[in-house]
């Protein structure tokens, strides 16, 4: 099952995806985040209201937002979880180059970054000229846990959404080695377009590809992970807990601009797009955005004049 976070009727509605319709479920279920964190029941409620509703529509007739709208803590990230990607960004990592890790490596995103599947992605090369791309398999968290073992850790995976993982080459260098801040710009990362339940995907065989402007620059297959994703699982939940609704970045393969020659780095007025096999696609375009000025809201705020009729 496909379910997905639109905007409709001056609000949000969840919605399945049949097709290339979408079936608008009741505003009384709550959003994804209440569905995941309430379990089977929730799930099951929310496949019988799919089967009662009368509610279609196109799909291309809502916009789409980020499945998950509601973040109570930081998005849960894994690096250098493909080897060729590890590989190919040694000696341009600016003396910051470390050996292959025997475990894997995990950072936080701010959930400010997180945007829609068709949003416009922030851009501003008043804080640096070196955007990069990186598309990925993200996973949301289905049971709350903590010190998993890896033969249930499955068990643990309500589903899989796309996620455009942007990054600041520079900014993400100059602060100790630390990643957050290169990775945590306000607007830059977009999810979706909707969560593939666990049931309907194996994670094992997907073709993560980004295309940037009409090139395709990454085509990597998650069958290339470094670690595998009840390897990420239970290493992440080891004495720490892992909360139902949250959402876990896996990594990208590679392909990444900053290893380039000639280096490719994102520019405004760049189409990027994100695919995955049976996870859709991710369109957006880097749009100039007064990012160094005076905050102007989360990047999760919905403009009213954004949400369709």
């Amino acid at each position: 099952m496909r379910i997905a976070t639109v905007a409709y009727g001056g609000g949000e509605r969840l919605a399945v995806v049949e097709g290339e319709h979408l079936v608008l479920l009741p505003a009384g279920l709550g959003d994804l985040v209440d569905v995941v964190q309430g379990g089977p029941d929730a799930l099951a409620r929310l496949r019988a209201a799919a089967e009662a509703s009368r509610e279609k529509l196109p799909l291309g007739a809502a916009r789409l937002l980020p499945p998950i709208r509601r973040f109570g803590r930081d998005v849960l990230c894994t690096g250098w979880n493909y080897w060729e990607h590890f590989d190919e960004s040694f000696g341009r990592r600016e003396g910051q180059d470390v050996p292959k890790p025997d475990h894997p490596t995990f950072f936080t995103k701010r959930p400010d970054v997180v945007i829609g599947p068709h949003d416009p992605i922030a851009f501003d090369p008043a804080l640096s000229t070196q955007w990069d791309y990186e598309a990925e398999l993200a996973v949301v968290i289905g049971k709350t846990g903590r010190n998993i073992p890896v033969e249930t850790a499955m068990d643990h995976v309500f589903g899989y959404c796309l996620a455009n993982d942007v990054s600041l080459r520079n900014v993400q260098r100059a602060h100790g080695g630390q990643w957050l801040k290169g990775k945590s710009v306000d607007a830059t990362m977009p999810i979706g377009p909707w969560v593939v339940t666990a049931d309907a995907l194996d994670y094992r065989d997907v073709t993560l590809q980004c295309v940037v402007n009409g090139v395709t620059l990454q085509d990597g297959s998650t069958r290339l992970m470094a670690f595998d994703l009840p390897t990420l699982i239970a290493e992440a939940s080891r004495g720490m807990t892992l909360h139902a609704g949250e959402l876990f970045l896996t990594g990208t393969p590679s392909g990444i601009g900053n290893a380039r020659t000639p280096q490719i780095f994102l520019k405004a007025g760049d189409e990027v797009i994100v695919r995955g096999t049976g996870l859709g696609e991710l369109r957006n375009r880097m749009t100039l955005t007064d990012l160094h000025g005076p905050a102007g809201g989360g990047s999760n705020h919905v403009p009213a004049e954004a949400v369709a009729p």
